[in-house]
């Protein structure tokens, strides 16, 4: 099976549809997978539900999606660096569901390992558990969590073999490994393609099995969201 497509464009026809689950990787705009959110904008579909730690930036990662009005819902845990998300969200046109970032890793990786739903302190007492069942142990009160499964996964790494075994570099790991295990299709966005056998097991950081489709990406932008420098 050839997991290896040409663009990002070919990697994402015929698997993205409207009304879908999306999750993206990514943590800022560390690690997001540039090229596969700028085929997604190109591709159109809308109604979108994403599931991603934060929205990305006006004009980039996921702000362009919202600048295209083709996300109809974030599943987040931060959402603080993008003015348009801002105003559709306060303007009733964009649904939110504020997500823990321990929790929204968890609900992923329990999505990708056959975990329908897991108890979690993190909540409890607030507006996050509102709705959803708790249960008592040890004597403490925890909250009722489900996971997270989405249609598609669109991720980054910094290699992956033919066979889809990645390799990330270093924070730009972040969510990605999470939300690759979450989605129905998993796409991934690489700066570079080896053959298999050329990573060695111990290094490898998620599993081929988790992959369908790869696209090269040798020239990203990296954009760095607050440059901080120290004074002369």
């Amino acid at each position: 099976m050839n997991k290896v497509y040409a663009s990002a464009a070919e990697a994402l026809a015929g698997v993205v549809r409207d009304g879908q689950t999306i999750a993206v990787g990514g943590f800022g705009l560390c690690g997001i997978p540039e090229a596969l959110i700028a085929a997604l904008r190109d591709s159109g579909a809308k109604q979108l539900t994403c599931i991603s730690n934060n929205a990305g930036v006006d004009g980039f990662g996921l702000g362009q999606l919202l600048a295209t009005r083709q996300i109809k819902k974030m599943i987040s845990s931060y959402v603080g660096e993008n003015k348009e998300f801002e105003r559709q969200y306060l303007a009733g046109e964009l649904e939110l569901e504020f997500t823990p970032q321990g929790t929204l890793a968890e609900k992923l990786r329990a999505g990708g390992s056959g975990i329908p739903a897991f108890f979690t302190k993190t909540g409890v007492g607030t507006i996050v558990a509102e709705g959803k069942e708790t249960r008592e142990f040890h004597g403490d009160t925890y909250v009722m969590e489900q996971s997270l499964v989405s249609d598609v996964a669109i991720v980054k790494a910094q290699k992956a073999d033919k066979a889809g075994n990645l390799v990330f570099r270093r924070t730009a790991r972040n969510f990605n490994p999470v939300c690759a295990m979450s989605g129905k299709i998993t796409i991934v966005e690489v700066e570079e393609i080896v053959e298999i056998g050329e990573i060695d097991p111990d290094d490898v950081h998620l599993a081929g099995i988790f992959v369908h489709r790869i696209v090269l990406n040798t020239n990203p932008e990296k954009r760095i969201e607050q440059r901080t420098v120290r004074a002369k």
